[in-house]
């Protein structure tokens, strides 16, 4: 008897409902070729659009539905002019991490899952690297917590703890001796601003404690500003980089543009016991309803779902499916990227989607 996964589905805003729908097609195609796994899907409501329409962001029941799920697959949220009083938007999103303790953040980086080099290198063909943005704490513990005093100071505080840092850099050490990278031994690079801020001193300090627990894997080190600019002009060289929050926030931005953009930046917010996968670009209410929706991130990010299940509960069809649909989306590119006017605001969803499943057939 086969394995049996309850998925939560949280389309979401704008974009976000089309690019779920290419990926639950994908998601499909790919357990059918591999065998003996099943996904169910339970749609919940979720989003800026209902929190317009019912001033509720996210419903207990949809809220029930994620604690219960195996895994929860989010498609985008957000809408620029729906906001809470303070100015900030309703972010979802963010309220999933913090509740389920999602605190590894992991944007992986490829250039053969991505667009059009950007760069003018041919080894830029190589780029292959994953960060692993801590999701719960950092300058993002403030959300929702700032202060403005007196319309003359505004105050967000940057917090990181022990725990959460043990635990992610664990995970990224783990992370990083299992992910099959095209180089001899494992490399971790911590990006973090340790030479200007207690905290990040601190963030400094338990890793380098982390790191001597793991000789077989090299380390770095490297500010953040320095990282910016390194990550374009030598971002061949980077496996695993660790930071956090809002560093991994901006530096993952400018990761995917380094690989042809957000429409190719899959994502996943993972802790301990649950899991949330979104690829890592808005809801682009600009192009609602044309179809012309890059479905790529989010396709790649229902492999990493399908990667995580298996992994964690030792399912080998998993894995496979998740390779099926990482190897299609490569290939389809590969011949994409043979046409270069192709890869130029030309993307329809339902063709890119259609080819993956053939390229899976």
């Amino acid at each position: 008897m086969g394995a049996t996964f309850r998925i939560c589905v949280l389309p979401g805003d704008g974009i976000g409902t089309e690019v779920t729908t290419a990926t639950l097609a994908v998601l499909d195609a790919a357990t059918r070729h591999a065998g003996n796994t099943k996904l169910v899907y339970e749609s919940c409501a979720a989003g800026a659009a209902l929190y317009r329409e019912t001033g509720v962001a996210m419903p207990e029941e949809s809220w029930r539905v994620a604690e219960a799920a195996d895994a929860i697959f989010l498609g985008a949220m957000g809408l620029p002019d729906v906001r809470y009083d303070d100015g900030t938007e309703i972010t979802p999103q963010l309220d999933l991490r913090f509740r389920f303790d999602l605190y590894a953040g992991v944007r992986p980086v490829s250039a053969k899952r991505g667009g059009m080099r950007v760069l003018n290198d041919s080894r830029a063909d190589n780029i292959d690297f994953v960060l692993v943005r801590e999701s719960t704490e950092g300058l993002f513990a403030s959300c929702g917590k700032g202060e403005i005093l007196d319309d003359r100071e505004a105050r967000d505080t940057m917090v990181i703890t022990r725990q959460t840092s043990e635990q992610l850099f664990e995970f990224t050490f783990d992370y990083a001796r299992r992910r099959k990278a095209s180089r001899e031994r494992p490399k971790v690079t911590l990006v973090d601003k340790a030479n200007i801020f207690t905290s990040m001193a601190f963030f400094r300090k338990v890793f380098d404690e982390a790191a001597e627990k793991h000789s077989d894997i090299d380390v770095e080190r490297v500010y953040v500003d320095a990282c910016a600019l390194d990550f374009v002009r030598r971002p061949w060289e980077f496996d695993v980089v660790v930071t956090e929050n809002m560093f991994g926030d901006i530096l993952s931005d400018l990761a995917a543009g380094l690989v042809g953009g957000m429409g190719f930046a899959p994502s996943a917010d993972i802790g301990d016991q649950q899991a949330v996968f979104q690829p890592a670009h808005g809801s682009a209410p600009d192009i609602v309803g044309l179809g012309t929706a890059n479905p790529t991130a989010a396709i790649l990010s229902g492999a990493m779902m399908l990667d995580w299940l298996g992994r964690r509960h030792g399912v080998s069809q998993c894995l496979d499916a998740a390779r099926l649909i990482e190897q299609a989306v490569e290939q389809v590119l590969a011949k994409r990227r043979m046409n270069a006017a192709d890869m130029i605001d030309t993307w329809r969803t339902s063709e890119m989607t259609e080819m993956v499943i053939g390229a899976i057939g």
